[in-house]
């Protein structure tokens, strides 16, 4: 694994992993559409790391450094969430078939399935009034309150919604927390030593959005909810450096096990691979989003906070991104627009370059 700090390349260095998705990258930067960057490049058990720019901009100038922690937001959803289902369904704890009323009794429709809330086709109404002033516990009842409405099953409408619901399920099966369960399921027999929802150097944290009431947001979850539900959330609320998330990529990239652990069967990796959404067009797997690349399907996330993962187990491909777009300023339409160009000149070259 290299790292390479700054935007200059070692003298007599080529660059040998999808130049030109790094050139997108360079220019991304140089547009200000992030103030630094932290990526990595996966083709089988070689990896290529950078860094450029900036960790942060206020309260003053810090430059990026290895090991930095990064709120990657909605990636909790498939790091996090997502595999601790798969785990419980491998043990025979749940179905994924299953409505989301025979976990949580209290839920007002029996046509929602786990399913449906992992391939955000329950069309849960999200309209919860005074939201971010409720605290944890009503703010639980209020979306466990949510009804589907009549597009349910029948069209992907993207919300955090329905991962928190499966971190309640979760939560209902083990006894035990998101957070607590994800310590002791994935982060410590995968050696991601350093992912944590409770971040205890906040210096160690790049910072997020210069915030109108919280300030520069740094080593607190920048989503609202998250805030309020902590180690609860499932949809957001963990941080991670980016030699974690290697190793949590490692392991979908060699279905399930990395370095002798084995976090999730064969069979449920190549799962995640099918379209479990069943909308014509809108492909979804169970957590995950897919593109079509060639023959294969591809996993992807993303994470509002900048962040991404597109892994590729059939080629043991991957490229994951890790980057403070908010900070200091949320440009959202202009950055989905720039990532979607680099994504689709990195899966352009993914099937073009040959392994080494």
């Amino acid at each position: 694994m290299r790292y390479n700090e700054g935007n200059k390349q070692p003298k007599g260095r080529h660059l040998l992993m999808y130049p030109e998705t790094q050139k997108k990258i360079e220019e991304m930067l140089k547009n200000a559409v992030f103030p630094g960057v932290t990526y990595t490049f996966i083709d089988k058990d070689k990896t290529e790391t950078r860094m450029i720019g900036s960790a942060a901009i206020l309260p003053e100038q810090e430059a990026l450094r290895v090991g930095l922690l990064y709120d990657v937001a909605s990636l909790t959803k498939v790091i996090v969430t997502t595999t601790l289902l798969l785990q419980l369904h491998e043990e025979g704890k749940v179905n994924f078939e299953d409505p989301v009323q025979a976990y949580l009794p209290e839920f007002p429709s029996d046509a929602v399935t786990i399913r449906h809330l992992l391939t955000h086709t329950s069309d849960l109404k999200g309209y919860i009034k005074n939201r971010d002033e409720l605290p944890a516990e009503e703010l639980a009842a209020a979306l466990i309150s949510l009804e589907p409405g009549e597009n349910l099953g029948k069209k992907v409408c993207y919300t955090d919604t329905g991962l928190i619901l499966a971190g309640f399920i979760i939560e209902k099966l083990t006894g035990k927390s998101v957070e607590d369960n994800f310590e002791e399921r994935i982060k410590q027999p995968l050696g991601m030593t350093e992912s944590t929802y409770r971040p205890a150097d906040l210096l160690r944290c790049v910072p997020t959005q210069n915030h109108p009431i919280r300030g520069v947001i740094r080593g607190v979850v920048h989503d609202p909810k998250a805030v309020i539900l902590g180690g609860h959330c499932g949809s957001a609320g963990l941080f991670a450096p980016m030699q974690d998330l290697i190793r949590f990529s490692q392991m979908l990239l060699h279905f399930g096990e990395w370095e002798g652990q084995r976090i999730l069967r064969d069979d449920s990796v190549r799962s995640l691979l099918q379209d479990w959404g069943g909308v014509p067009g809108q492909p979804r797997a169970l957590g995950w989003n897919l593109f079509q690349n060639g023959e294969n399907f591809v996993l992807w996330h993303t994470g509002y906070t900048g962040t991404f993962m597109i892994l590729d187990p059939m080629r043991q491909k991957g490229f994951v991104l890790l980057s403070n777009r908010v900070h200091l300023e949320d440009r959202r339409p202009e950055w989905i627009a720039v990532r979607d160009e680099l994504i689709a000149i990195y899966l352009k070259e993914a099937l073009e370059e040959k392994a080494e």
